[in-house]
């Protein structure tokens, strides 16, 4: 689609679908935004009540006690109305892009991809104790089938200090956008292309230490763009070089640059998998600030046409082959 009409229909969008949500939208977020305020309020109070009666011991756990109980109420109602207004932004707002992108995909702004298919891409190998995501968007393009949604993932990191305590850490592992299609071809192996980080910090140290990191055994390709950006491992080398042809090298370094975020493929079964690190929440709304501006509807439109950017980049509609 042409850049000055996709302009063009997101401002229609906005202005139409969008704007006149906005007066509705900011009065639900404002009950949000008191509880906010109220709590603050509270917790001022009870500093300041204990300061003047601090002489005074059952006098003071008394008007503790109420307010907590203040607080607690406080949370709840705020709670609440914050996720009135999350599941009213969701459904006035991120749908809406959806449907701008593409009206024939599904939208469930709730659900997320699921973890088996998560493992099955076998990106990110390390063991997930927390798994969240939202957002997800199903469809068919011309011939091939996806899912894409935001995904979190992360483990849990358990240290002793030198007191012997023990402290636990969330480490993330995958934050971004999760994407996977049909391939229409059942691969005899796996083939992973990611992020060439190790080269691009170590040099010839870190070419070396590709050989015995990776998921599988190295592949060297010839495109020098493309090695330079990323490192290919694969347990068939003949299959991958089939699957890596110069387009689709030169339509991987497109999807890194478009998106400007560390990109990771795998070809699987008979999926391509690809996840965009973005490393921050994606699709959410704001408790301050403007409710949504035309260059954040802008923003959203790229990242869900995502979908369409890699099935059109890989190619996938050709069907060059055909499953067996």
């Amino acid at each position: 689609m042409d850049s000055v009409l996709e302009n063009s229909q997101l401002s229609d969008v906005y202005k139409k679908a969008i704007e006149p949500q906005i007066g509705e939208l900011t009065g639900i977020r404002n009950n949000a935004q008191k509880a906010v305020y109220y709590g603050i309020a509270v917790f001022l109070l009870v500093i300041l009540f204990i300061s003047l009666v601090s002489s005074g011991v059952a006098l003071a756990i008394i008007g503790l006690v109420v307010s907590v109980i203040g607080l607690i109420i406080i949370g709840v109602r705020g709670n609440k109305a914050w996720k009135l207004y999350h599941s009213r932004f969701k459904e006035q707002v991120v749908r809406e892009v959806v449907k701008l992108v593409n009206p024939d995909w599904a939208y469930h702004p709730t659900d997320m991809i699921d973890s088996a298919v998560y493992y099955q891409s076998d990106i990110f190998r390390r063991q997930v104790d927390r798994y969240n995501g939202d957002d997800l968007v199903q469809g068919v393009l011309d011939k091939t089938d996806f899912e894409c949604s935001e995904l979190h993932t992360q483990y849990k990191q358990v240290t002793t200090d030198s007191k012997g305590r023990r402290q636990e850490q969330w480490v993330t592992i995958f934050r971004g956008l999760f994407f996977h299609a049909d391939f229409n071809k059942e691969f005899i192996g796996r083939t992973y292309v990611s992020p060439d980080t190790a080269e691009r910090l170590l040099g010839k140290f870190g070419r070396r230490f590709q050989k015995i990191s990776g998921p599988a055994p190295l592949v060297v390709l010839e495109n020098v763009e493309f090695e330079k950006a990323f490192v290919v491992h694969a347990t068939d080398q003949i299959e991958a070089r089939y699957i890596l042809t110069p387009t689709i090298m030169e339509a991987m370094l497109r999807i890194k640059q478009l998106y400007k975020c560390e990109v990771h493929f795998s070809f699987i079964g008979s999926r391509v998998f690809c996840a965009l690190g973005m490393n921050k929440a994606l699709f959410e709304p704001k408790l301050f600030g403007p409710v949504i501006k035309l260059r954040e509807v802008e923003d959203m439109y790229q990242l869900f046409k995502v979908n369409e950017v890699i099935i059109q980049e890989l190619n996938l509609n050709t069907r060059i082959w055909t499953k067996a």
